[in-house]
């Protein structure tokens, strides 16, 4: 349950440009579509795939720790981790089955047999988007899992992209679309309080004790 009156609080705080910023930012958020990364080694490319999100609207950045578990390079990120709500997995199957369990599709973006190219998918559905490792690619739980295949279309003599790279084309095209559609791809009203609230405590510099002062004033009954 949000504490409205903490909210409201809160944005006294802030400045009125601030607070419209949130807004219009919040206007083109999504959960239609989510994205997973497995096991990526190199730390910047997580990172950077958690930019595309944020700069792209994807809302939920979900993290699969299996075998490298490490923070996030907040110098890459640029700030994007205070915007992106990061979901971490400590397995594969893990993150599958809760994905698929808020009914999310599960997409490997790999070249498959049975693969779609970017501009034929189908962006009716929910879908959680999958980049594998950068030398192995997707595990074999991923690809035997997956409720479909992704490729982006390539036509000269290199066969494969960088993970950072093919995230942010597909995301970008992917999203794109989905505002360009008469799909109802928004965050719902709950949704956005929650974003307003999380967003303006990432704002406040000593939320702490902001916090600490607001409920001595206003005890919980």
């Amino acid at each position: 349950m949000i504490d409205l009156d903490y909210l409201a609080y809160l944005e006294t705080i802030l400045t009125d440009n601030r607070k419209e910023r949130f807004l219009e930012v919040l206007e083109n958020r999504t959960k239609h579509f989510t994205v997973a990364v497995e096991d990526v080694y190199q730390l910047h490319n997580t990172s950077a795939v958690m930019r595309s999100c944020e700069v792209f609207g994807i809302q939920e950045l979900n993290v699969i720790e299996q075998r490298f578990g490490k923070r996030i390079d907040k110098q890459i990120a640029m700030g994007a981790q205070k915007w992106v709500d990061i979901i971490r997995h400590d397995s594969v199957m893990g993150c599958v089955n809760s994905l698929k369990e808020q009914g999310y599709q599960i997409i490997a973006t790999t070249p498959h047999e049975q693969d779609c190219t970017l501009e034929k998918f189908d962006i009716r559905k929910p879908a959680a988007l999958f980049f594998g490792t950068e030398k192995e690619g997707l595990s074999e739980e991923v690809m035997q899992n997956a409720d479909g295949f992704l490729k982006i279309p390539m036509v000269g003599f290199t066969e494969s992209l960088n993970i950072s790279v093919s995230a942010a084309i597909i995301i970008q095209d992917l999203t794109n679309r989905l505002r360009r559609s008469d799909l109802d791809w928004k965050l719902n009203e709950d949704e956005i309080l929650q974003k307003r609230l999380d967003w303006a405590r990432n704002s406040i510099r000593n939320i702490k004790s902001v916090e600490t002062r607001y409920y001595e004033e206003n005890p919980r009954e």
